[in-house]
């Protein structure tokens, strides 16, 4: 058996208030108006339809803006709805990867430029799965729907998904709320957040099976999404049930032994429903989207992980209504995908971590859920 072998540095995000021919790439008739770009990139959103579940493939122009997208469809159908979730749109090497949470599977696609082509469709292990991660050729789907479960397979590098026998474990209890799933940089565990149980639990690896749930009590309320810094702490997002301004962000180290100690404890934004996290990729600051405030804020990361917050207000971009998912397209680009706007908001990064604004035209469609970019 083949497995997706990649280089080293491969190896290495509930809302708080928050049947086509797969190879065939078709466009997406409602967006006919938008310019044409000279493509450095893309932009990619899944649809998460209830009828047919699609990623909306954005070309990317040099200046930021994006072009009309190209619809490819998963095979798989979403559900129209928030999923409450981060990371149900991945990528994963040469493929990109995406939760189908309307018919309990998921869709892996072969990356060539900006062009996917649907390689593979698998039942999640579970029901309604919402997030995904990966490192290397080992694949864990979190699965929400009925008590909760986590599930592992193996990513071939003819781009399919193989189950993993006896890999399916169980959440912290039921109705925990689970919200995002990611392996450590270093591959050895997994982390899971939970929004209604208030917790952060781990799973430690031995191999390509984990071990039980480790359940951490969260340093604020309602943990959501989360990242890792360059120096492996771990970077969660609190939106403390949609308090009015009481959103933060909390780091953490993740011990040898499977242990959580934290490092900066629910650093406010002063904004609303925290809940979607990214770091950039020289590990110098981390963004979370603040769904109810239709808000950015950004953080420094300092020695030791550090958190403070770079604009006083807590405002370091405005985005349109409902953020939900954000990604960076490279070192400098930044996108929102904005759920009650139905659209995307664009920034550059400077040097000193600010935002600004890049005019960008993205329709979407109601439901759209999961952001990568390129």
């Amino acid at each position: 058996m083949s497995v997706v072998r990649y280089a080293p540095a491969a190896l290495l995000l509930a809302l708080a208030a928050c049947g086509s021919d797969p190879e065939t790439t078709t466009p997406l008739a409602p967006y006919a108006a938008a310019s044409r770009v000279d493509a450095a990139g893309a932009v990619v959103v899944a649809s998460n339809a209830p009828d047919g579940n699609a990623l909306l493939v954005f070309p990317r122009g040099r200046d930021g803006r994006l072009g009309a997208p190209s619809a490819v469809p998963t095979g798989g159908r979403g559900t129209g709805g928030g999923l409450g979730n981060q990371g149900g749109l991945i990528q994963a090497g040469p493929f990109v990867l995406a939760v189908n949470a309307g018919s309990n599977d998921v869709s892996v696609f072969r990356r060539r430029g900006n062009s996917l082509e649907l390689t593979d469709r698998q039942p999640s292990g579970g029901l309604q799965p919402i997030s995904i991660t990966a490192h290397g050729a080992l694949v864990y789907v979190l699965n929400a729907g009925g008590a909760g479960n986590i599930a592992g397979f193996l990513l071939r590098e003819n781009g399919r998904l193989l189950p993993l026998a006896h890999s399916s474990r169980p959440l912290s209890g039921s109705g925990v709320g689970p919200a995002q799933i990611g392996f450590s940089p270093d591959g050895t565990r997994l982390v899971v957040t939970e929004k209604n149980a208030n917790l952060v639990t781990t799973y430690a690896l031995r191999g390509f099976l984990v071990g039980e749930p480790v359940s951490h009590p969260s340093a604020g309320q309602t943990p959501f999404g989360f990242a890792f810094d360059r120096r492996g702490d771990l970077l969660v997002s609190e939106a403390s049930g949609g308090a009015p301004d009481g959103s933060a962000l909390s780091s953490y180290r993740l011990g040898l032994r499977n242990d959580l100690r934290v490092i900066a404890p629910s650093v406010g934004t002063t904004e609303t429903a925290a809940c979607w996290v990214v770091v950039t990729p020289d590990g110098h600051f981390a963004y979370v989207t603040n769904n109810g405030s239709a808000s950015v804020s950004g953080y420094r990361i300092g020695q030791g992980g550090r958190l403070t917050l770079l604009n006083a207000d807590g405002v370091t971009g405005r985005t349109g209504a409902g953020p939900i998912d954000l990604a960076f397209a490279d070192a400098g680009m930044l996108y929102t995908l904005d759920s009650d706007a139905h659209g995307i908001s664009g920034f550059e990064r400077g040097a000193d971590g600010g935002l600004t604004t890049v005019e960008v035209t993205a329709p979407l469609p109601v439901g759209a859920n999961g952001m990568v970019a390129w």
